[in-house]
């Protein structure tokens, strides 16, 4: 860019959410993202098993050591490294790929172990906690309902960041800003949050853009989808073609205004979707 011009005030963040993985290590995974996982030790070192043993959270993490099988290091699988073909990934043989030991795994709250939480979907999840009404589950499923809100009810809390698709990344990372509830006006950047989507899932992440924006925020999407197309205040136009034949502005405006645009090509098609 050359500038930039405006009420640059108005702003007071700005924040990129790309489709790269939530985390660095294979150990992390929706809850631990959404700090949820900390409520959930913080309730299962609350129980009358813990309290004898001497268990407190930070014991029931499986990023360090202490009730984590120390065998895979509470990833619950093992990798073997193979010199000239892709790496074989087996189930540890101690845990068994519950990632924590027996004893720890004695500690039950309603008659779930941690790891049978972890193994929870979402939607399990907020209907298992919902059916209590203490502080600390109203905590976790505060914390869980973003998740739900951007259509992510399928995945399980304790699902490998690894083996998120690039969508589900970035909606687990959407599903954090709303959780995080900040006052201060923040732009955020989306770069094609449709990709792979189906209708229904566009409504439902569509409804969670509209969230950030009644909470006073400014979305910026770069996307070729459209249903989103239609529905923004504002639109820039690039064109009219890709690469050497791109990189222009065509036209900025309402959607109807670019749909009178005979030059764009995003006008022609939009125009069709306007009047549906």
């Amino acid at each position: 860019h050359v500038g930039i011009e405006g009420d640059l005030h108005l702003l007071s963040a700005v924040e990129f959410v790309d489709q790269n993985p939530i985390g660095k290590s294979s150990r992390s995974n929706p809850a631990t993202y959404l700090k949820v996982f900390d409520e959930i030790r913080k309730l299962y070192a609350d129980q009358q098993l813990s309290k004898q043993m001497g268990y407190n959270a930070g014991y029931l993490s499986f990023n360090t050591p202490g009730g984590r099988c120390e065998e895979c290091k509470g990833e619950g699988t093992i990798t073997i490294e193979m010199q000239f073909m892709a790496d074989i990934v087996l189930e540890c043989e101690h845990c068994h790929g519950k990632r924590y030991y027996n004893h720890t795994l004695e500690v039950e709250y309603r008659g779930k172990n941690i790891n049978d939480i972890l193994e929870m979907t979402i939607n399990q999840a907020v209907k298992f906690f919902s059916e209590c009404s203490g502080p600390i589950e109203r905590n976790i499923i505060k914390k869980l309902k973003p998740l739900q809100d951007v259509g992510l009810g399928y995945v399980k809390l304790g699902q490998s960041s690894s083996t998120l698709s690039g969508g589900e990344n970035q909606r687990v990372k959407l599903a954090y800003f709303l959780s995080m509830e900040r006052n201060v006006p923040t732009m955020f950047i989306f770069d094609e949050p449709t990709t792979g989507l189906h209708f229904h899932d566009i409504n439902t992440l569509m409804m969670s853009f509209n969230k950030l924006i009644e909470n006073g925020h400014t979305i910026v999407i770069i996307e070729h989808n459209m249903d989103i197309i239609k529905c923004a205040d504002y639109i820039i136009d690039m064109g009219p073609d890709g690469g050497e034949n791109g990189g222009r502005i065509l036209i900025t405006g309402t959607p109807e205004e670019v749909a009178n645009c005979k030059e764009s090509y995003t006008g022609q098609y939009l125009k069709e979707k306007l009047k549906s």
